[in-house]
């Protein structure tokens, strides 16, 4: 029998169609994550925006051109956040599940999909869910150590779908880590600045538990509350740690801030970004900031802007604001014009990418260790530890290589092989 199991949406989803496409194999079954001929698709869905729920719906008919006598298992945050929609596009869909529970996908597959899966499943989790371990990956693996997230950003729905923050014991992730034969492993939740294992065990005491680990270790988005300087002595501990902080921010004004729900200050996301610089002197700092929230008015846009150059971001994800029914933000303000955001996230890109530059400038002439992904064009490709896209002539080893940065290139640097 084949199966495709398909994602849309976060790493978070991928790591988890990752344990799901293991739990098949066990099963028997022959298991592809592209759209293809097969006897049985599973979707997992995203929510995050109004386009991301609008291609997640899509998925059924296109999964049922491949093959129209197929099964089909949808899961995830839309599917969570509107099960009838999937449920209702056709007959073939046996069984709607959500944002928690996957394992009930295979449950279902493993009953040989029993009369009383049929239809709409939806369950709470309240603690977290163990999952076949995914396949690990040479170049880069994702090993998940959280779900869930208690933060309510006024904007986002993801709370409401997932639920709340549940976090993997020490013992399991540090377990999962530690023997990844991965070059790299990057270390991601939902929020994985709130884990919390249940027996006093926080992020600082999962770092230190695998502070040994040959694997190189990326951290996930992670948050400004959990920069303290107990956590940065933990990272400089781990002899492998990747030092690229994806620090979430959204907005550079005080008041889009208040509004969003965020807790913290510009003053005070910019003290974060100091301390990490302090602890890693050439540490690349990226984030993702929302562009044309309801409240956002050209000032606070220009706060923004500012921000980008004032914390050295080496890289930026800007997104313009997409409304999501059942949110704070939906529920108590009006949207901005599209032409508003859209010409406001250009901007915001220009700058960002002129920050990338200067980030990029100063690594040239310096060594960097490359993990190599594939080669394209006659050029080796992967990313540096601090997350620089890195390219060097020709195919090189299939290992991490310690190269030197020459000149920029493409969306990163050319560099040579020591």
């Amino acid at each position: 029998m084949k199966a495709v199991v398909y994602t849309l949406g976060c790493k978070v989803n991928d790591v988890e169609s990752g344990s799901i496409i293991r739990g098949l194999e066990t099963l028997g079954y022959e298991v592809s994550r592209e759209m293809e001929f097969a006897d049985l698709y599973i979707l997992n869905t995203c929510a995050v925006t109004a386009e991301a729920e609008r291609k997640s719906r899509q998925t059924v008919g296109k999964a049922l051109k491949c093959n129209p006598s197929a099964k089909v298992i949808v899961c995830g945050c839309a599917s969570e956040k509107s099960p009838k929609a999937f449920f209702e596009k056709s007959e073939r869909v046996v069984a709607v599940t959500g944002a928690q529970r996957k394992n009930k996908v295979l449950e279902i597959v493993r009953s040989g999909f029993a009369e009383n899966f049929q239809g709409i499943v939806s369950e709470t989790e309240t603690v977290y869910e163990e999952m076949p371990l995914p396949e690990c990956l040479k170049t880069r693996n994702f090993v998940k150590i959280q779900d869930g997230c208690n933060r309510f950003c006024s904007y986002c729905v993801i709370p409401y779908l997932r639920g709340r923050s549940r976090s993997r014991s020490l013992k399991s992730a540090a377990e999962e880590i530690l023997a990844s034969t991965a070059w790299e492993t990057v270390v991601t939740g939902i929020d994985i600045s709130e884990y919390k294992d249940g027996a006093g065990n926080d992020l600082a005491d999962l770092m230190l538990a695998v502070k040994d680990a040959k694997t190189r270790i990326r951290l996930g988005s992670i948050e400004v509350s959990l920069i303290t300087p107990r956590f940065l002595d933990a990272l400089k501990a781990v002899r492998n740690f990747a030092p690229q902080f994806h620090l979430s921010l959204q907005s550079g004004s005080d008041k889009v801030l208040k509004s969003m729900n965020r807790h913290y200050t510009r003053a005070e996301y910019l003290e974060k970004c100091a301390m990490i610089y302090e602890a890693f002197p050439f540490a690349a700092i990226t984030t993702d900031i929302i562009v044309g929230f309801p409240t956002e008015t050209e000032e606070d846009f220009s706060d923004s802007l500012r921000i980008v150059e004032e914390a050295g971001f080496a890289q930026i994800h800007a997104f313009p604001y997409s409304p999501r029914e059942g949110t704070n933000a939906y529920k108590k303000y009006k949207e901005l014009p599209s032409a508003v955001k859209r010409e406001r996230v250009e901007r915001l890109l220009a700058k960002g990418a002129e920050e990338k530059r200067k980030y990029i400038q100063k690594f040239i002439g310096r060594e960097l260790e490359l993990v190599p992904e594939n080669c394209i064009d006659g050029y080796t490709e992967g990313y540096s530890e601090n997350y620089i896209r890195v390219y060097v002539k020709g195919e090189t080893e299939k290992l991490p290589v310690k190269v030197v940065a020459v000149e920029p290139f493409k969306d990163g640097v050319l560099a040579e092989k020591k």
